[in-house]
């Protein structure tokens, strides 16, 4: 007895309009949306028509119905990423753009490089060269020739006195 092979052509055909329907009826059951339940329905099939050799006659059915709700799924989850994306975005996007913002925003920043210019040198020194530079502590010491410990020192009084006078962390 001859056993059928997906990749002959007519069987191919058969199988598709035998469980075409079935499956396109499947997914739209489960996205309520006709034509994202056929195009769901097209790749599955075609991905087995690229995988003929692999999948028997047999398991054919089941290869294309497993493969098409696994794209169904993929394609919720990949619409609730996006979705969650442009949420925060939106979110975001109104915040940044609300002139009162960034009127607070600009004197905030106004405000902190007075205070940073109004740090004793060696603290300021430290602090640009940590914050701004995003050098690490060890480097600083070894820019400025001082231990380590002398470094986290005078950042720790520059974040201290900074604090004090803005109010909030840094």
């Amino acid at each position: 007895m001859e056993q059928k092979s997906v990749c002959d052509e007519k069987i191919f055909r058969g199988l598709f309009d035998v469980h075409s329907e079935t499956i396109r009826n499947f997914l739209y059951y489960k996205c309520r949306n006709v034509q994202q339940a056929e195009d769901l329905t097209q790749d599955a099939f075609i991905k087995l028509w690229n995988n003929c050799k692999k999948v028997s006659f047999e398991k054919a059915k089941s290869f294309v119905m497993k493969v098409a709700q696994n794209a169904f799924f993929n394609e919720v989850a990949h619409d609730k990423v996006i979705l969650k994306y442009n949420e925060s975005k939106k979110g975001l996007q109104s915040f940044v753009e609300n002139p009162e913002f960034l009127m607070e925003e600009k004197e905030f920043m106004h405000k902190l490089e007075r205070c940073i210019s109004n740090l004793p040198e060696k603290e300021r020194e430290v602090f640009l060269l940590s914050r701004k530079d995003k050098k690490t502590y060890r480097e600083i010491a070894e820019i400025i020739g001082i231990t380590q410990k002398a470094v986290e020192r005078r950042m720790h009084l520059a974040l201290v006195k900074l604090r004090e006078k803005i109010g909030m962390s840094i």
